[in-house]
């Protein structure tokens, strides 16, 4: 199978070792709650707990899991949106903004992921030049018709991009948002997009030109700034039993849509997996989506 699939069936997921919100990247992510005289160990044990049964419900539903351990000197690493996997056979290491996220390149995981791919492409060194695009949360991409999403912000670099969209052979749509006062720090907090189905976040678009684009290609699920902020564009596509495309998102996405946009996902999913990640949520800033790294 090469670069026509949208999804995959295999995904690295990397379980935490010291979760905690991170206060470096509180800065530009408004959907991290920080609190004073937090017991970081009793946060821990939910996130790992939440994490656990997450992982299982994929695996329970057919899909493919490969696991790694993360480290306790990275809260963020239950985030793995440092690298991406391509159908082409290309693995593509990113640039990323905070120093504490930057430690999340470990070369083991680096040399066992990288076992599986001929193509190594590394754009790290513009941590360098002060620029970040992380990964899959900052390049959304449209497998099918060779288009990647980029919500400009501090963390998604416009002119990276374009340099990923060069080499990658894909055509780049820039777009600007803004909620709680500043862009939103990850393009797969407003949009995720299936085989036949995307959702978008609309109130949050500073214009309507991503709208025509989406549409032109798959049907079109929009939704609120409240429901973006429950992580309702946080979801992926996954591939399960006999290769049956399922959406992943939380428990607390899933209970922020309408019955019209939940009924909308079921007409193109008959699985939708909503693990409970409230904790994960709110002190992370991330949801479903972010946890899962994709391997084709």
């Amino acid at each position: 199978m090469g670069k026509e699939r949208q999804s995959s069936n295999h995904i690295l997921m990397i379980e935490p070792a010291g979760f905690y919100d991170n206060p470096q990247t509180k800065e530009t992510n408004s959907y991290q709650t920080r609190e004073e005289g937090q017991d970081r160990n009793s946060i821990q044990m939910k996130a790992l707990l939440e994490f656990r049964t997450y992982r299982d419900l994929l695996v329970e539903h057919g899909v493919q899991i490969t696991t790694a351990k993360g480290s306790k000197e990275c809260p963020d690493d239950i985030f793995p949106n440092w690298f991406s996997t391509h159908p082409t056979g290309q693995m593509v290491i990113y640039p990323m903004m905070y120093e504490n996220r930057q430690k999340e390149r470990r070369q083991d995981i680096i040399d066992d992921v990288r076992k599986r791919y001929n193509d190594v492409i590394d754009f790290s060194m513009l941590e360098q030049q002060g620029k970040a695009l992380e990964s899959t949360s900052s390049v959304n991409l449209d497998h099918l018709n060779q288009i990647a999403y980029l919500a400009r912000s501090p963390r998604s670099d416009e002119k990276a991009a374009q340099d990923w969209c060069k080499m990658m052979g894909y055509e780049l749509f820039a777009f600007d948002t803004e909620h709680n006062g500043m862009p939103v720090y990850h393009t797969d907090v407003v949009l995720w997009i299936g085989s036949e189905l995307a959702g978008l976040s609309v109130e949050c678009l500073k214009d309507d030109a991503i709208i025509d684009s989406l549409k032109k290609h798959r049907k079109l699920m929009t939704f609120t700034n409240d429901q973006m902020g429950a992580f309702a564009g946080n979801a992926l596509e996954v591939v399960g039993k006999d290769g049956e495309k399922m959406l992943a998102m939380s428990r607390g996405a899933w209970d922020s849509l309408r019955d019209d946009q939940k009924q909308t996902i079921r007409e193109h999913y008959s699985t939708v997996i909503k693990p409970d990640l409230s904790t994960i949520e709110y002190y992370g800033g991330g949801s479903a989506r972010c946890m899962l790294a994709e391997l084709f």
